[in-house]
């Protein structure tokens, strides 16, 4: 088992933009004053689909998928990378600075989750996980918590959720494309 946690508590967190950073390990206990994003969908079966899934998702391809781009520190997710994804269309686009909080590569589940920074349009976290049970059935997970940070992300109101549901929505049916 590997499995990698949030920086020590020593090193500074001065950029993130909200508290409770690496707290979508536990997804079952979040914390209260966000919205919450849970989103799961069956994606494949057995080894290979669980490996492609997984390996689309730390190395960015499963965000670029949806039309995103990433400029990331790495190739893949590790705790401490720093990114920006890139989303919309024209004057509508906006970027988001995050930085990866967690990271576990089990043989039976691979993923991470990144936390906001300073400048994102969330304050909050998010976790993309692929797993694989007894059944070997390949599931994608979104755990996420979060709450406007500026003031068009507060004006925009409930239609954030919307979209960001659609996003996690997109993200699932990329993998289930990812056979590489």
């Amino acid at each position: 088992m590997t499995t990698t946690t949030p920086r020590g508590d020593t090193a500074p967190r001065t950029t993130f933009n909200y508290p409770e950073v690496g707290a979508t390990r536990e997804p079952d206990q979040l914390p209260e004053g966000y919205l919450y994003l849970r989103h799961r969908v069956l994606i494949g079966h057995g080894r290979e689909a669980l490996e492609a899934a997984g390996a689309a998702l730390t190395g960015w391809r499963m965000h670029r998928g949806t039309g995103a781009t990433v400029r990331a520190d790495a190739e893949a997710a590790a705790p401490g990378v720093r990114l920006v994804v890139g989303l919309g269309l024209g004057r509508l686009r906006f970027e988001a600075p995050a930085e990866v909080v967690w990271t576990v590569a089990e043989p039976g589940r691979i993923g991470f989750a990144y936390g906001t920074l300073a400048g994102h349009p969330e304050q909050g976290e998010e976790s993309f996980i692929v797993t694989m049970g007894a059944d070997r059935a390949v599931w994608f997970t979104v755990t996420a918590f979060s709450r406007p940070a500026c003031w068009y992300t507060r004006l925009a109101g409930p239609v954030v959720p919307l979209l960001q549901k659609l996003y996690a929505r997109q993200l699932g049916q990329v993998l289930r494309r990812a056979r590489y």
